[in-house]
């Protein structure tokens, strides 16, 4: 099985502003700016990439920064994940297209859907 870094997500109180400080510093490129999210990358079509959404000041139910993968076969990385000790977490995510698993150390992940897809 393989997978592909699609992007780290940081939890930020100003994501446009923090964004736009590692665009700068890194000089990547701005790929979305909405008050939902703010994505980065080095190039537009070139990932990992980094995106910066915003969260409340108090909010301590999950790590700050977590990475995102991009399978070919969603389930199949779901199980492979778990039989090596991953488990399922809930973030408070609902219904969602992609899967969030934490670390034997509890350490969140998610498992986007199909690369193929």
């Amino acid at each position: 099985m393989a997978l592909d870094w699609e992007q780290i997500v940081i939890d930020s109180k100003d994501a446009q502003t923090l964004g736009r400080w590692w665009a700068d510093a890194l000089g990547w490129v701005v790929t979305i700016d909405s008050r939902e999210e703010f994505e980065i990358r080095p190039t537009v079509d070139l990932t990992p990439g980094m995106i910066f959404v915003p969260v409340k000041d108090d909010k301590s139910a999950k790590n700050r920064v977590h990475p995102d993968f991009r399978p070919l076969n969603q389930q199949a990385e779901v199980d492979r994940l778990l039989l090596l000790g991953a488990r399922r977490a809930d973030i408070g995510q609902g219904e969602q297209d992609w899967v969030v698993l934490a670390d034997p150390e509890g350490n969140e992940f998610c498992i986007l859907g199909d690369g193929g897809s």
